[in-house]
């Protein structure tokens, strides 16, 4: 893949007015490569035989649901996930959000949004080297290995590929490492917006990054909160 627009994008929602509409937006943008489905048995095929580099994908489905075709495609793939829902409630964002989804759009939305929320998306995942053409750095959270140029986290038993925003969040971090950065410059850093409304996502975000950098989650030893302050990077070794 040389270009961002040599993406393989799969669309997963039952309305077909609506698939056209973002079939037409994203070729207006310079997507080309697009493949929709109408339901989830359609979607596992998709995605089974073409192999998508990112997939839009609807909540409600009729012979399922949206949460549990993305834990299936998980299961099998790191593709990254961007839902767009008539869901607005905060649980139901925060659910897509928590199961690792890289983002989370309601309808209405606006084109212009979709697209670049989707560029963003696909840039930390497959480009990062676009958004800063400088080296990113490698380091270790004990004997994890980050490595920000590729996005992963590789331990001697795992390896994962942090998300869009595990990876904004992580590189706000490791920039202000050994201090504590608030809630308000980490929102900054990943959605471009203060704290305020953020909250929940925040923590839901930081959670899941902790499953993929401590060796024991629910007792951190690198990713520390320092209540009421924000979180604080500790131990980082630089190779």
């Amino acid at each position: 893949m040389n270009d961002i627009f040599d993406c393989r994008l799969l669309l997963v929602d039952d309305e077909p007015k609506l698939r056209k509409m973002v079939i037409d937006i994203l070729k207006q943008s310079g997507f080309y490569k697009i493949f929709s489905a109408g339901d989830c048995r359609e979607a596992r095929w998709l995605f089974a035989s073409e192999k998508p580099d990112g997939v839009i994908l609807d909540v409600s489905l009729p012979d399922g649901d949206g949460f549990s075709l993305m834990r299936e495609f998980r299961a099998i793939s790191s593709v990254p996930v961007l839902f767009l829902s008539a869901r607005d409630e905060d649980e139901s964002r925060l659910l897509g959000l928590g199961l690792g989804a890289d983002d989370y759009i309601t309808k209405p939305f606006l084109p212009k949004e979709l697209t670049l929320r989707l560029h963003a998306v696909l840039n930390r995942t497959y480009f990062p080297a676009i958004l800063n053409q400088k080296e990113k750095p490698v380091f270790y959270l004990g004997e994890t290995k980050i490595d920000l140029n590729s996005g992963t986290a590789t331990s001697p038993n795992n390896s994962f590929t942090l998300t869009a925003k595990e990876y904004a969040l992580l590189e706000k971090l490791y920039e202000n490492r050994e201090k504590i950065v608030t809630g308000d410059s980490l929102c900054l850093a990943a959605w471009g917006d203060t704290l305020y409304g953020y909250e929940n996502t925040l923590m839901v975000h930081i959670r899941r990054l902790r499953e993929k950098i401590e060796p024991e989650p629910s007792s951190p030893q690198f990713l520390m909160t320092v209540r009421g302050l924000g979180y604080k990077l500790q131990g980082v070794t630089i190779p």
